[in-house]
């Protein structure tokens, strides 16, 4: 007896996308998107078909998971079809597309346009609660209407399936909390979590993994895993280059840097072909597509398993290495500590009798203390780390004053108190005067920064009061705002073309561009560029950057760390054998660097979990234990960079 041929959810035959009609008239470009694409999502398990969308910044990843859903413009239109979805096995509020088939980016734009989760920064840390400030476990459950209708019988949430996909993605203890006071990990948890439960036929995720700390994504993975297994939902999901590929995922795509398809089909025919590619290139058989860059494709290959990140990349290890940068930068010269600019004497943050930071016992020059006990001071560069929801931001917002209880701390910033102090004669220091020497970017201010400032105005929003103030700026911020926009031109400009020779010294013509696109026009991972420039562009104080490169590529990551430590003084080279070594910039060989590197006037505060995402100026470190564990935060100092150095890495997080 032959087997039953079900229908296929997701049919694509030689269908080529727009996004706006080939024919119609717009002052925006409109390039053909994956011309001629072949893809299928089938509607069984057997065999089991786990599809995976992997592509460096600016591929279209999350272009080509919307138009899975039904997205952009697609010649021939009957090339796209939804055959599974007009069968009697889908319920009718599912035989939409834009139904049946769930798009969970994280993007930073909130959880839900009809959630209010807080309408300034500091709201979250609040006890004021507005009527639509609703809690993880009505949002889980879709409790989200003031004046909800009641709900028919087949719409009703699974509550044993809420009960095990809260369990799995660590969300149990926060189903009480309002949205507004989860961390960036939770909430990106709780979105996952909500697709899950909301039951449609597919749920495509744009980068799940993207800031999870590594327990969590080891969790993760085999609970989407299960999911997918049983079809219940079907997933497509996406991922960086350098991310590892879940074990049980069975089929590839692999994204060229202008929106085209390079590889598709089976995971290991598809890891083939780039490894023939590969091999073609460094044997002088081809030249290197430009729109293929082999540093990205050596990237790929590394196995997530239950156990966490396991394997080598495709062509091994050592092949990556013989191509990462190198330099002659010295990092072993003293350096000069300044004064302090943090003083934490003991803080303890607490809501409602929960201690969410600081529930330990310090030892502090021989003395027990309770809470945390930290310093930071000019010219030191800190790492801090620790499990999602231990308190990493909320230390960030002690410091950057955007947290209420930073008035009741034992806290000092740049050596003054946020209360008038007995006996002395100084004010305490003002919100803008915080503000003003602090550059910060994290996914809260992601969150938060208008989508409809243009690309110049959110680097001069490092001189603004506001996200919405008119900054205020003198010849040399100005010289510096078109210094970090012309370097960062390739990764900020949508429309980016290689400039000749007579191009280059076009004046200031090629920006533009910058005061015609909108913030909210670029793609994640330019915005994360934009962000991490107007966080440094001032030279403040205190630079704190709080997973300012996820969603960054390896290659733009790298830049932008590159530009942290050195400004324009120094760039990238390329050479002939594919590797690429760190050189003087033409800007510091005629003596015109507008944006210099960190100074010794400076500190530097950062948060990720990406080993790879940490600058190599990284020296001092404080690792946070699991919420309301009583362990103590434990301190260090790495002598070698920490995004080259595996020993120290696990040190850190006590592997």
């Amino acid at each position: 007896m032959r087997p039953l041929i079900r229908a296929p959810v997701i049919n694509i035959t030689k269908g080529t996308f727009y996004r706006h009609h080939p024919g119609a008239h717009s002052i925006h470009p409109n390039p053909a998107l994956f011309s001629n694409l072949d893809f299928t999502l089938p509607s069984t398990t057997d065999p089991p078909t786990h599809w995976y969308v992997v592509g460096p910044s600016l591929s279209g990843k999350t272009t080509f998971l919307q138009l899975l859903r039904g997205e952009y413009i697609c010649l021939p239109p009957s090339a796209r079809s939804y055959p599974y979805l007009s069968t009697d096995a889908v319920p009718h509020r599912l035989r939409v597309p834009s139904q049946a088939i769930r798009y969970v980016g994280f993007n930073n734009d909130g959880f839900n346009p009809g959630i209010t989760t807080s309408s300034y920064l500091s709201a979250r840390y609040e006890s004021k609660r507005e009527n639509t400030d609703f809690s993880l476990r009505n949002f889980l459950l879709g409790n989200t209407e003031l004046n909800a209708l009641q709900r028919a019988p087949e719409d009703q949430p699974d509550l044993a399936l809420l009960d095990r996909v809260v369990r799995d993605l660590k969300l149990s203890h926060l189903l009480d909390l309002p949205v507004a006071f989860l961390s960036n990990g939770q909430g990106r948890r709780a979105r996952i979590a909500r697709a899950l439960l909301t039951a449609p036929e597919v749920v495509l995720l744009d980068e799940p993994f993207m800031g999870l700390d590594p327990p969590t994504v080891a969790s993760l993975s085999p609970l989407l895993h299960a999911l997918a297994s049983k079809a219940s939902p079907r997933l497509v999901i996406s991922a960086r280059p350098q991310d590892p590929i879940p074990d049980w995922i069975t089929h590839l795509v692999y994204l060229r840097a202008d929106c085209q398809v390079g590889a598709i089909g089976e995971k290991e025919a598809v890891f083939e072909k780039l490894r023939s590619y590969v091999r073609q290139v460094w044997n002088g058989v081809s030249e290197e597509d430009d729109k293929m860059p082999m540093h990205n494709i050596l990237q790929v290959g590394k196995t997530l398993t239950s156990k966490g990140t396991e394997g080598e990349t495709l062509m091994g290890d050592e092949a990556i290495e013989s191509l990462q940068s190198t330099d002659n930068i010295d990092r072993t010269q003293s350096r000069k500590i300044g004064e302090p600019l943090v003083e934490m004497s003991g803080c303890r943050v607490q809501y409602r009798g929960k201690i969410a930071l600081g529930n330990w016992k310090q030892h502090v020059n021989g003395k027990e203390q309770e809470g945390l006990v930290w310093t930071v001071r000019r010219g030191e560069r800190w790492g801090i780390f620790g499990p999602n929801g231990s308190g990493k931001t909320t230390i960030v917002s002690l410091i950057c004053s955007d947290h209420p209880q930073t008035y009741s701390m034992p806290i000092k910033l740049f050596g003054r108190s946020r209360l008038p102090e007995p006996g002395s004669d100084l004010l305490p220091l003002t919100f803008w005067d915080i503000q003003s020497r602090i550059g910060h970017s994290s996914p809260e201010i992601h969150q938060y920064m208008p989508r409809g400032l243009t690309v110049r105005q959110v680097v001069e929003n490092a001189w603004a009061d506001t996200f919405r103030s008119k900054a205020k700026l003198d010849s040399q911020a100005k010289e510096k705002v078109e210094a970090c926009l012309r370097w960062f031109a390739p990764e900020l400009n949508p429309m980016y073309v290689t400039p000749t020779a007579q191009a280059s010294h076009a004046g200031d013509q090629d920006l533009q561009w910058a005061d015609h696109y909108m913030f909210g026009e670029l793609s994640f991972s330019a915005q994360r560029v934009a962000l991490f420039l107007r966080a440094i562009v001032k030279g403040p104080d205190i630079v704190v950057l709080d997973e300012a490169c996820s969603g960054m590529d390896e290659g733009v990551r790298n830049r932008c760390l590159l530009f942290l430590e050195n400004g324009e003084a120094v760039t990238y080279s390329k050479q002939a054998d594919g590797s690429e070594i760190i050189v003087e910039s033409e800007a510091s060989k005629t003596g015109n660097v507008k944006v210099g590197g960190l100074t010794d006037d400076q500190a530097l505060i950062c948060i990720s979990h990406i080993r790879e995402e940490i600058p190599n100026c990284i020296r001092e470190w404080i690792c946070l234990p699991e919420a309301n564990s009583e362990e103590a935060a434990r301190f260090g100092v790495s002598n070698a960079p920490l995004g080259r150095d595996e020993k120290s890495w696990k040190e850190i997080w006590g592997m």
